[in-house]
């Protein structure tokens, strides 16, 4: 049985979104079992409206709630009564490995503080990193590692990113021989700052993983990587940029076709279409971003995510587990080593 952890407070949704995709999960994972973290009387309130299987769900009381605006260090530190931090307690004190991970859509300065200074690394990781995918217009997914964890960083970070997150497309998500590349202002391999040229020759030259070549912004949605390496900064730009000029697109476009009684006839036709491409796009339908080199797997979804999106979270952290991805990481990184 697979024991994973649910924050149910934190998020824009929290508790509902957290409790149906727990028990969304629930219903497609046979051999999966859920404790969720939250004030004892709400969820239980709350659950006595649901049909599920109660052997498999346990709820550990935490009254407490740490805020998006609360100082993180503050936080972990003085609300332990949280049911963020009563999360991490469980992972931090399995000494018997019975539990696999945990999903919260709460603050996430706090998770990562949280999961940095109470958790742990895997042995050789320098930092860990947070690691969304996004879409493609190939259909498949993309990688960006990191996305906000490591602002300031050295290349022996990229490298790392690039091995944890290779393993992570594959075991997770099923790419086989995942082509990685490294953010930058041009393809050529000269192009950049000091961080990206120095970074280049260790990623060309690292057995661990399929370097592709430098990568340019606007070639993330293209399908020719599979996965990105960057700094916390830029890639959180990138994301976000990326969100918000696709919302724009599709905002403009249903403007345009709400000008014409033309254009709404011929929308009327493609309305199918137009139903696959927004489903494409919703990202609640990607689960959220896993904390690659955490000792325990925690996975960090959006502060809005719905039900879906809670399911797929918990989704990553059951792959994460059966794929066993944080031995391989420890492997992979424990070769890179003696080879160096």
């Amino acid at each position: 049985m697979i024991k994973i952890i649910v924050d149910c407070a934190g998020g824009d949704r929290s508790p509902d979104a957290n409790i149906d995709g727990a028990l969304a999960a629930l219903e497609k994972k046979e051999d999966l079992s859920l404790v969720l973290t939250g004030d004892r009387d709400l969820l239980e309130s709350r659950l006595a409206e649901k049909k599920f299987d109660g052997s498999r769900v346990e709820i550990v009381h935490a009254p407490d709630v740490i805020g998006c605006d609360e100082k993180p260090t503050d936080a972990i530190r003085l609300k332990k009564e949280s049911s963020m931090m009563k999360a991490i307690t469980l992972l931090r004190t399995d000494e018997t490995g019975e539990y696999a991970g945990m999903v919260s859509t709460g603050s996430t300065g706090a998770l990562v503080a949280a999961s940095t200074l109470r958790i742990g690394r895997i042995p050789g990781v320098i930092r860990p990193a947070f690691c969304p995918v996004v879409p493609t217009l190939a259909g498949g997914v993309i990688g960006i590692c990191d996305s906000g964890a490591n602002v300031d960083i050295t290349p022996d970070y990229l490298l790392q990113f690039a091995v944890m997150g290779s393993l992570y497309m594959k075991k997770v998500w099923g790419i086989e021989n995942p082509r990685v590349g490294l953010l930058n202002i041009g393809v050529e391999a000269e192009k950049g700052d000091g961080l990206r040229r120095d970074a280049y020759p260790l990623l060309e030259s690292c057995p661990e993983i399929n370097f592709a070549g430098n990568m340019e912004a606007r070639e993330l949605l293209g399908g020719n990587f599979d996965l990105v390496v960057c700094d916390g900064f830029s890639g959180n730009v990138l994301i976000k940029s990326t969100e918000g000029a696709c919302l724009g697109m599709l905002k403009k476009l249903k403007t345009d076709i709400m000008s014409s009684f033309v254009n709404k006839i011929g929308a009327m036709f493609m309305s199918g279409m137009f139903k696959r491409e927004k489903q494409f796009m919703n990202y609640q339908n990607y689960g959220g971003s896993v904390l690659l080199g955490s000792s325990k797997t925690v996975v960090k979804g959006h502060g809005s995510s719905n039900a879906t999106a809670v399911e797929k979270c918990i989704e990553q952290v059951y792959m994460t587990e059966t794929g066993d991805l944080n031995r391989e990481i420890g492997l992979s990184l424990a070769r890179l080593n003696e080879g160096n």
